[in-house]
């Protein structure tokens, strides 16, 4: 039975992989012929000051994004597991920016933040009539704002799943015991959240290595470099510059981030098989 998805797998999975990585050992044009090169694409790739710059802004957004996503999440996850009367219209609500384009977002959200054009004009409200995008620090603010207002009703449905697994009966001898929400929350919610939030940690951290539709479509990588991620540099090397070794370099260097952050936070999170309840 797991035959059909281990060929899909290795045909789509492992396959174009090995392609890339094969790829990192040649130059081609993506039309022409292709010629061996050796390891000049890793030893130019890897001496290029940009490519430690878009690791830096990489790395930059994947913390700024699991220190806002995490904590809004969470709260708003533990609030939809409850058994308020509106609790499913507010999570269809909440819901709705994910099944959005991230394209579509960043078309959006770039017309709205247009200093002549845009919410500032509109409702005349001077404050927000900054170049958004035209400045680093506030080009990645928002670039973590919107990544995190798509990507927050994801993560809450993934603590409200986790939430409502906890007994009950542990929310009720607390009660016995004279703790209020506050203490119950950080003593028996957030302990036993352990595996949730180590799940929805990695995905965080692997999703926002692959970062590109968004940040292309909203910035193409500026002002300058401000927002050029590895993701980006990667499809600018090859597709805008026609270095397809270089780029195929960055992406096995993606690909192995992606796995030792995975590791790392698997490692950091312990056994799998351990029972929810063990997280406290």
């Amino acid at each position: 039975m797991v035959l059909p998805a281990l060929f899909m797998f290795l045909l789509f999975g492992v396959v174009p992989l090995i392609g890339v990585f094969a790829l990192s050992f040649t130059q081609w044009d993506g039309l022409g012929p292709i010629h061996p090169a050796g390891i000049s694409n890793w030893r130019s790739t890897l001496k290029d000051p940009g490519l430690y710059h878009s690791l830096w802004v990489t790395f930059e957004i994947i913390a700024l994004s699991w220190l806002v996503q995490t904590p809004i999440s969470l709260l708003l996850g533990t609030f939809l597991a409850g058994r308020q009367r509106y609790r499913g219209f507010l999570a269809v609500l909440f819901f709705i920016p994910l099944l959005l384009s991230s394209a579509a977002i960043a078309i959006t959200y770039k017309a709205l933040l247009d200093p002549n054009f845009g919410l500032a004009a509109g409702l005349h409200l001077s404050f927000l009539a900054q170049d958004w995008l035209g400045k680093g620090n506030l080009a990645i603010a928002v670039v973590i704002f919107i990544i995190s207002w798509q990507f927050i009703p994801f993560h809450s449905l993934i603590y409200q799943g986790g939430v409502r697994q906890i007994p009950t009966t542990m929310y009720e001898a607390a009660s016995i015991d004279g703790a209020g929400r506050v203490r119950q929350f950080f003593s028996i919610t957030i302990p036993q959240l352990k595996y949730t939030i180590i799940t929805s940690t990695t995905l965080i951290v692997v999703g926002s290595l692959v970062f590109f539709d968004l940040i292309f479509v909203l910035t193409a990588g500026g002002p300058g470099d401000a927002t050029r991620v590895l993701a980006l540099d990667m499809y600018k090397r090859g597709f805008m510059s026609n270095q397809m070794g270089p780029a195929s370099v960055i992406a096995t260097i993606l690909v192995i981030l992606g796995l030792v952050l995975a590791l790392l936070l698997r490692r950091l999170g312990g056994s799998t098989t351990a029972s929810q309840q063990e997280g406290a």
